[in-house]
């Protein structure tokens, strides 16, 4: 159906939703960017575009739209599935739990298990969480777990350390928004490299860790985050390695390590087969987020 004619023979909410499931499925769209259905995207989509409430689909079924928000519709959800963009550099938002953020194709779309953590103070690791005085969320993208990390310790000072200063720009967007300015402060380093002398109580990364052949079959919508926070090597180990080898002339005594590394856990345990690492209960299981504490660190 061209757009034309969808916009005189569809009239509804609802039309535009079974439009788009049905062009999103005869896509094969790729869903892992905050939805992993067709149905959920597309809702999302069509209330976002009309600036509608995200909870509330029911009401709003059977609304007859004008013609220019079909044409609105019509154009997101061209984009979708020509351009294979994900949904959040469509809308410039996404979200970790209950936390909204600004994105756009100078990072990748936010979406750690560490988040959850943060939520819950790293509790029982964290046993004050008005002690910890400085945190370090390093290759931080958007900002988001820093930001996440001052919400949850409110006496911390934290840095949000990325390479790119794309991603840092964005980044400062955030930390406006959030009105943290005073507590969250964007530095530009390579790894450890711009942090010579600083010590934190806890670090947290979401570093790169998709290996090769993973990165070679990455779907046509991973393809448009920016490479550089994606692959980190042949086995995805690379920069945690440098985490691992470094970490601990950054952290004060009893400091904590809390590392990502997505499905690479047995990498890791292989890799480092003397490192006692605590794996840390999430949503989606105990294999994707490592803790490890200063004097269990190397070095």
């Amino acid at each position: 159906m061209s757009s034309d004619a969808a916009r005189t023979e569809l009239q509804t909410v609802r039309d535009f939703l079974r439009l788009a499931v049905s062009r999103f499925n005869a896509a094969g769209l790729f869903f892992g960017h905050g939805c992993d259905n067709a149905w959920d995207e597309a809702v999302y989509l069509i209330l976002h575009t009309l600036h509608l409430p995200l909870d509330r689909l029911e009401p709003f079924l059977d609304a007859r739209l004008l013609d220019d928000e079909k044409y609105k519709i019509l154009k997101v959800l061209h984009r979708r599935v020509d351009e294979r963009l994900p949904a959040a550099y469509l809308t410039h938002e996404a979200w970790l739990g209950e936390h909204h953020f600004y994105v756009d194709e100078r990072v990748i779309v936010p979406r750690s298990f560490i988040a959850e953590l943060l939520d819950e103070q790293l509790a029982p690791w964290v046993e004050d969480p008005d002690a910890v005085a400085a945190v370090l969320d390093l290759c931080t993208g958007s900002g988001c777990l820093a930001l996440i990390a001052a919400l949850a310790f409110p006496e911390a000072q934290l840095d949000a350390a990325d390479i790119s200063a794309d991603a840092l720009a964005v980044a400062r967007r955030n930390i406006a928004d959030y009105g943290l300015a005073d507590r969250v402060h964007p530095v530009q380093t390579d790894a450890f490299a711009g942090l010579a002398g600083r010590r934190y109580d806890l670090i947290v990364s979401n570093p790169p860790y998709v290996d090769a052949p993973s990165v070679a079959a990455l779907p046509a919508e991973y393809r448009h985050e920016p490479a550089i926070a994606l692959g980190s090597g042949e086995d995805g180990l690379d920069f945690t390695r440098i985490l691992l080898a470094q970490a601990r002339r950054h952290l004060n005594p009893g400091g904590l390590l809390v590392v990502e590394i997505g499905h690479n856990r047995d990498t890791v345990e292989a890799a480092f087969p003397d490192l006692p690492f605590t794996w840390l209960e999430t949503r989606a299981g105990n294999e994707y987020v490592f803790l490890l504490r200063e004097d269990e660190l190397p070095g």
